[in-house]
């Protein structure tokens, strides 16, 4: 296994994976996520120090994001299998999941229950509707909004995510009409789980991105990350209230503040800007970030693995996986 490693704070971290399976068919690079098709039927996820904004790769990794993202997700799948059926099997390493391959769905459900980030960014140009679904006048951002809403995006295997509306959905056959009532209903009920386990740890969950499939059975699985700082947007509850009432910024754990850096520092993913290289004191706080979420969201200690030689490490554990459940299927 080969993988390229960055020195932060004494600390390695994992930008590329390169790692030969047995029975494996492809490997699929993604921002931050190298996944391994296993026969057609399973998938190997290997979750980096990547860290991407505006669907831009930035220069650095980050040291134990990958392990936050994996860990947080594999909590999350758990809490939520009640509502619907999901991919993963097993997690053999804290950077690894291993689960069930999925076609996904070619949309992100994105469930906002605040008006901020990228939506606010639109309402604050004139803009009173997202995706198709119509928004109040006179809000303020961060202001919560009278309902949950769903404003979905197409799933770009490159470059940018567009937003759509359900209508157009269903008008390019994206989604069959009663699948998509079913991803809107899954949607809603994960995005209702999540704000109260969010709740019960002090923080708000304010927006949140879904991803779905299809399984060979044809049931409709939760596939992806779900409720980690890189999929969602979270602000503490204490203060909330009397910052918003006196505009002021929102106490927030998420990546959005390495957005507001690199949008401070001329870069929103457009055309001809260029990518600014992150400082090693911002990229320690960022890690930080990622592990105060952890820490505020699983009210634990988070432990952080061996990480001296943590290619051999993923490697092995993956292995040892196999093995194991080769010789429990003889």
């Amino acid at each position: 296994m080969k993988t390229k490693q960055n020195d932060c704070n004494m600390n390695n971290t994992i930008t590329t994976v390169d790692i030969s399976l047995p029975k494996q068919k492809s490997v699929y690079k993604g921002k931050v996520r190298d996944v391994i098709n296993i026969d057609d039927d399973l998938l190997v996820m290997i979750v980096t120090d990547r860290i991407s904004c505006f669907d831009v790769v930035l220069l650095n990794g980050i040291p134990y994001k990958g392990q936050v993202l994996n860990l947080l997700a594999a909590k999350f799948l758990e809490d939520t299998i009640d509502i619907i059926p999901n991919w993963m099997i097993a997690v053999p390493d804290p950077n690894v999941m291993i689960g069930y391959k999925c076609v996904p769905f070619k949309v992100e459900m994105i469930v906002r229950g605040y008006l901020s980030g990228h939506a606010w960014r639109e309402y604050k140009t004139g803009k009173r509707a997202l995706c198709g679904v119509k928004l109040p006048d006179n809000l303020n951002e961060n202001d919560k909004l009278p309902a949950p809403i769903i404003t979905p995006t197409t799933k770009a295997d490159v470059g940018h995510d567009e937003d759509i509306s359900r209508e157009n959905i269903l008008k390019q056959g994206l989604v069959s009409e009663e699948d998509y009532r079913l991803l809107e209903s899954y949607s809603l009920a994960l995005f209702e789980r999540g704000a109260r386990l969010a709740a019960e740890k002090g923080l708000i969950l304010v927006d949140t991105k879904y991803e779905f499939g299809k399984y060979r059975d044809n049931d409709i699985y939760l596939i992806d990350e779900i409720h980690t700082p890189d999929s969602s947007r979270y602000f503490y509850a204490d203060g909330y209230p009397e910052r918003q009432n006196k505009g002021e910024p929102q106490k927030q754990l998420s990546k959005e503040f390495a957005r507001q850096w690199l949008i401070e520092n001329g870069f929103q993913g457009k055309d001809g800007q260029q990518i600014p290289e992150m400082g090693e004191s911002f990229i320690s706080s960022v890690s930080e970030r990622y592990i105060e979420l952890f820490e505020n969201l699983t009210g634990e200690p988070f432990i952080r693995t061996e990480v001296s030689d943590i290619s051999q490490r993923i490697e092995n554990n993956i292995n040892q996986f196999f093995i194991t459940k080769q010789q429990t299927t003889i």
